[in-house]
Order: C-alpha cells, then sequence, then structure tokens
C-alpha cells in the first residue's frame, strides 16, 4: 500500500486513506478493502461492527500501518484479525 491511496469497504460505509502502509490487506467489517466498492455488499461480520469515525487515524499495535478515516462506517479496521485502535494524541509538554 502506498501512502496517499483510497480505500473502500465492501461490507459498509467506511472509506480510508493510507498515511503510512505496508504490504498487508487490509479489512473492514471482516471483508477486504479496495479501490472500488463491490456491486454486492459483503455481509458485515459482528465480531467486527465496532464501527469507525471520520477525521481519526488507525494504527496496529507494530505501528506498521496506519490509516486516515475520511468517511465513516459500521465496520471495523483490521489487519490479520487484529482491530486496529484509534491513535493516540500525543501530550504536550506542560508550560510550568
Amino acid at each position: 500500500m502506498k501512502p496517499g491511496t483510497r480505500l473502500k469497504s465492501a461490507a459498509c460505509d467506511t472509506e480510508v486513506m493510507v498515511i503510512r502502509g505496508a504490504d498487508v490487506a487490509v479489512m473492514c467489517g471482516g471483508a477486504p478493502m479496495g479501490d472500488a466498492k463491490p456491486d454486492a455488499p459483503a455481509e458485515l461480520d459482528a465480531g467486527f461492527a465496532e464501527g469507525t469515525q471520520m477525521g481519526k487515524r488507525y494504527v496496529d499495535e507494530a505501528g506498521r500501518v496506519e490509516l486516515l478515516c475520511v468517511k465513516a462506517g459500521k465496520g471495523s479496521l483490521s489487519i490479520d484479525g487484529e482491530v486496529l485502535r484509534p491513535k493516540e494524541a500525543k501530550t504536550l509538554p506542560s508550560s510550568d
């Protein structure tokens, strides 16, 4: 996956843009994401139905992949069965 690539979910309305990528298959709602939305939607897997939030960045535990959600949906993003979590904001140093 190259940075700037836009991926669309086959199971819901989620769309993401790759910020940092590795050669892995990104899933949403239990179905693979691709460049285009398929004609027939895939079934949303209940185990991957936590949803995505627009404007949030999602990362894996190893830090190999970072995705920016550009359109929210009902499916959860995952790689190899690992659900991607929203990236935590960095804490700013105190001005004391």
